[in-house]
């Protein structure tokens, strides 16, 4: 249970329904080597947390307590990791050429082989440390066969019998080239063919020493390989138990730290805020008469929650620390992020030029992709530290004046004038300010379209576009499905964290109107207001009746 009771316990009712589904996740992910958690990377530096007045004094934690509470959050990252990029890989570690990991690696390797080739010299050979490799070889062999591979299975048990070799080896007929030979070939058949250059490779090798080397290093590559596939594999199965698993670590996290919703919380009710003076705004009366009198509806917890996934795409990340359910994809929403303001610069940039030169150029499919792969371009390095947008874009007027210049000449139309091209690259240099007329424009319309997309529950045909941004339609559409994909899996797992927040909050609000109003029509039934909780409540729960 719960060490806080106003934090939400999501995984009490039902638990025993999915436990052995969820046991076989949980061994595969924690079963996972070392390797392939450090490929597991955030993206994005840390940024510093606010410090927020705690209702109570805080807990302290054994060592045990925060390294199980480690551990789990790095099994929920990695589960999460592999379900969410369909592009995960597993690489190969690569130890830095400097350090001291490296230095006594490469020392007690070098130790190891200068011993193989030692007993090997001796007259007669010993082959003790040679008959451990193949050992090693043949169990490597063995675990990248599938269940229907016993035909191979018992070549190589036959082939690499350890009893038999020792024997010969004592009767000096271990003939240890054959041995090598029959390897290589066997790793030739199992291996992916993207190793089949290397495995070719190892037939050159003539001295024993260097070749057993060299298939070591081969083999390390086939279990990466291997491992690539096992993920590959277990992917769709994953994506079946990740959202219950993810889910369940997560409350088991919250029951260890209390405090882990707190960002979560001040996110959602900024979003419900917003939302809500927005209402309170638009109801405002035009001519100064009266303000409706009406009970104003409270805000959807859908559309609060989809708000709110919009408010990410405007985050300060360095300012600002990020909602905890979402932490894991902070490094996936700043890429979006990246990528919308790049969108944005592009759509006001060609939306200016259009409206500049002739009609007929937007027209002209060839020219505005020409265009746009231009301006695309130059803003590459945007992402970068050394980047100014104000060069970027007076490099861009320049670029774009030459080509719709170069356009009017080939269809004969009016050429620029010298002032139509100082005013329109005094236009585009103008997008660098976060304020421009037309950048604000294009930025309202691609939130207006995200949100649209979003409500629309992931459903084709996608929604309109708004005017002005069709010609950056396509690379919009490619966002906006990453950005919904996102959102749509994080609200399968969190969304029941969301509701009870979200629950609390309109109480919250729904109880301060109530007293306003009886406060505002008659003090004195203020004294009654314990006699209306039942008729309130019962009001509260129509109206949120999908959430209770």
């Amino acid at each position: 249970m719960s060490e806080n009771p106003d934090k939400p316990n999501i995984n009490e009712a039902g638990e025993s329904k999915s436990s052995d589904s969820e046991q076989g996740l949980e061994d595969a992910v924690e079963g996972s080597d070392e390797a392939l958690q450090k490929n597991i990377k955030s993206g994005s530096p840390s940024t510093q947390r606010m410090q927020r007045p705690h209702p109570s004094p805080p807990r302290f934690v054994t060592v045990e307590e925060l390294l199980d509470t480690a551990k789990g959050v790095a099994n929920m990252a990695l589960a999460h990791e592999i379900v969410v990029n369909g592009d995960f890989r597993i690489k190969p570690v690569e130890l830095p050429e400097d350090s001291l990991e490296k230095r006594v690696k490469d020392i007690v390797h070098k130790a190891f082989w200068d011993c193989l080739s030692v007993q090997l010299s001796e007259d007669p050979p010993t082959y003790d440390h040679a008959i451990k490799l193949v050992g090693e070889i043949k169990e490597t062999l063995l675990s990248f066969l599938l269940p229907g591979h016993s035909r191979l299975r018992n070549q190589i048990m036959e082939v690499l019998d350890l009893d038999l070799i020792k024997q010969e080896a004592e009767n000096g007929a271990l003939d240890i080239s054959k041995l090598a030979e029959f390897i290589i070939g066997m790793m030739g058949t199992v291996c992916a063919p993207a190793r089949d250059e290397e495995v070719k490779k190892l037939k050159d090798i003539k001295e024993i020493v260097p070749l057993f080397r060299a298939i070591f290093s081969v083999l390390d590559l086939m279990k990466v390989d291997m491992a690539n596939f096992a993920v590959t594999s277990i992917r769709p199965h994953l994506m079946q138990q990740s959202v219950e698993y993810e889910r369940k670590k997560f409350q088991q996290l919250l029951e260890k730290q209390p405090n882990s919703l707190d960002f979560v919380t001040q996110w959602l009710e900024e979003a419900a805020d917003d939302l809500m003076n927005q209402k309170y705004k638009n109801a405002l009366p035009a001519e100064g008469g009266a303000a409706d009198s009406g009970d104003s509806p409270m805000p959807n917890p859908v559309a609060v929650q989809n708000y709110a996934y919009l408010k990410l795409l405007k985050w300060d990340h360095l300012q600002r620390p990020f909602p905890e359910t979402v932490l894991m994809d902070q490094a996936r929403f700043q890429e979006l992020q990246l990528q919308l303001e790049q969108l944005t610069i592009l759509g006001a940039v060609l939306l200016v030029t259009f409206s500049m030169a002739a009609p007929g150029i937007s027209s002209q499919a060839d020219f505005a992709e020409k265009l746009k792969t231009i301006v695309k371009i130059l803003l590459t390095d945007a992402h970068l530290p050394s980047f100014h947008l104000k060069d970027a874009l007076t490099t861009i007027g320049e670029k774009v004046c030459l080509e719709v210049s170069g356009c009017l000449a080939l269809c004969g139309l009016t050429p620029f004038t010298t002032e139509k091209e100082t005013v329109l690259k005094g236009q585009i240099q103008a997008v660098a300010s976060p304020d421009d007329p037309i950048r604000r424009i294009i930025d309202s319309r691609i939130l207006i379209f995200l949100e649209s997309y979003l409500a629309s529950g992931h459903q084709k045909p996608l929604p309109t576009v708004p005017g002005g941004l069709g010609p950056v339609q396509k690379e919009l559409e490619e966002v906006a499905v990453k950005f919904v994909r996102l959102v749509n899996y994080n609200k399968m797992v969190f969304s029941p964290y969301y509701d009870a927040i979200l629950i609390r909050n309109v109480c919250c609000v729904m109880w301060s109107e109530v007293i306003l109003k009886l406060i505002l029509k008659d003090k004195s039934s203020v004294v009654s207001l314990e006699g209306n909780k039942s008729s309130v409540s019962r009001t509260f729960k129509e109206q949120n009746h999908s959430l209770l």
